[in-house]
């Protein structure tokens, strides 16, 4: 594959994305904090091309300034979410496509957990940079945007190809499964996805990435087959304990 994809885990529980190229170059997506990135990049070299935002929450864009300062590395963000997110120097809007290290990747809509939050979708690597919109079991709470968006969103994400790397933005697979089981008690693919999250995580390794494949399969998100269903899930899950 042209880039490969490698979590680093970040505050509690997110995740920003390394990418690296065949030749060594680097990029990231969603930087929580820039420290625990540049442990990982400096050892590789200590270069940083490019950093990719999908939406402005803090835990996603923190470590921005402090690996803009260390390594002029350039920033693409969404157009429409310009006014909130660090500085950047490549605004883009759903439907362009970003040069990442040699890759297009490109620029997907996928609104629902906030308004104008992207997804990055490599084609040529297998690799979707999906934010907060779909988690492995899982979707982003409706903070800004309605169930109308993540439903639409969330069904554009799964026409993706079955292979496709989901790249997303926090360990929540273990916290999702439990609600998703109330879900669909019958699902054997999701009792397997259960049982694999829970020996990656008895291991000490992430249950990231998965594949679209097992999200259509196991996710009671993506499965569902109406907004209103979607709502009323995502209800549930905002009151689960």
């Amino acid at each position: 594959m042209a880039l490969t994809a490698t979590p680093i885990p970040c505050l509690s529980d997110n995740y920003a994305w390394l990418l690296r190229a065949a030749d060594g170059r680097l990029a990231v997506c969603d930087p929580a904090e820039d420290a625990p990135v540049a442990a990982v990049i400096d050892p590789m070299g200590g270069k940083l091309d490019l950093i990719l935002l999908t939406h402005h929450h803090g835990d996603h864009v923190a470590g921005v300034p402090g690996l803009v300062a260390r390594y002029g590395a350039k920033v693409v963000g969404a157009a429409a979410d310009k006014h909130r997110l660090p500085p950047l120097d490549q605004a883009v809007s759903p439907g362009d496509t970003v040069d990442v290290l040699g890759s297009k990747a490109a620029v997907l809509a996928s609104d629902g957990h906030t308004r104008g939050h992207i997804a990055f979708h490599i084609a040529d690597s297998h690799i979707l940079l999906c934010g907060d919109t779909l988690f492995s079991l899982g979707c982003g709470r409706l903070l800004e945007g309605t169930a109308e968006q993540m439903f639409a969103s969330l069904a554009a994400l799964a026409a993706l190809p079955g292979e496709t790397l989901v790249c997303c933005g926090h360990e929540y697979t273990e916290s999702n499964a439990r609600f998703a089981i109330t879900v669909e008690p019958d699902n054997a693919a999701l009792k397997a996805r259960i049982a694999e999250a829970q020996a990656q995580r008895a291991a000490g390794k992430p249950t990231l990435p998965s594949t679209i494949a097992s999200e259509r399969a196991a996710n009671p998100f993506v499965r569902a087959p109406d907004i209103a269903t979607l709502a009323h899930i995502r209800a549930g899950k905002d009151n689960f304990r």
